[in-house]
């Protein structure tokens, strides 16, 4: 057994369970996802998040370390859910990376569903370095939620990937790979992050046994 991860948790201690992981550069304590957790609360959901390894030792040491490699990102995942329990209950995902990761233990972890908020297809500018051979045989009901300009994955070369008939992809006007629209498009950040809230709620109840 590992050391015991730290946790930041958010809602109603009897609200159906969602864990975000954060994205490659930033921690649990983001903008983005403390703004998303806070509106997610307001739902009625238990938010949980957490940090990687590598994050926590950037928290503790100050220093600007890269993300670990898949392997120990995949074990962390497996720690997280161990010490919720209750796997079939949880809905797990999260940003970018954190998202892609647990798509990758998904099945394996027997959770209730999945939840990818700007999902990284493929680097930007590398379109032909896809990330999505695991999607294609997926069994966890799967929510990815991505921008229209996400240079990780744009709308045109997502509909051309071999995904599961599990996922569904919904796609927020103009956002980038951190859902933001420009301003000609009448959107604003608030705007899509209440509707990112309103999806996940939604897809949570759909997909969690009724307590």
């Amino acid at each position: 057994m590992h050391d015991t991860i730290p946790f930041l948790i958010d809602g109603p201690e009897n609200g159906d369970v969602i864990v975000l992981a954060h994205g490659a550069g930033a921690g649990m304590e983001s903008g983005f996802l403390a703004d998303l957790a806070t509106r997610l609360s307001r739902l009625e959901l238990r938010v949980v998040r957490f940090e990687f390894p590598y994050m926590r030792r950037r928290r503790s040491e100050g220093s600007r370390r890269p993300p670990d490699r898949p392997p120990v990102l995949l074990d962390c995942w497996r720690e997280v859910v161990a010490q919720l329990g209750s796997p079939q209950r949880l809905v797990i995902g999260g940003k970018s990376m954190g998202g892609r990761i647990a798509s990758m233990v998904a099945d394996e972890l027997g959770v209730a569903g999945l939840v990818c908020i700007g999902y990284p297809f493929h680097p930007p500018g590398s379109p032909e370095k896809l990330r999505t051979e695991h999607l294609a045989n997926l069994a966890t009901p799967t929510l990815i939620l991505q921008g229209e300009r996400d240079s990780f994955g744009l709308p045109g070369e997502v509909a051309g990937y071999d995904l599961s008939s599990a996922i569904r992809v919904e796609w927020l006007a103009d956002g980038d790979h951190s859902l933001k629209p420009r301003r000609s498009s009448g959107f604003t950040a608030a705007d899509h992050l209440a509707t990112v809230a309103r999806s996940l709620s939604d897809f949570v109840a759909s997909v969690t046994p009724p307590q």
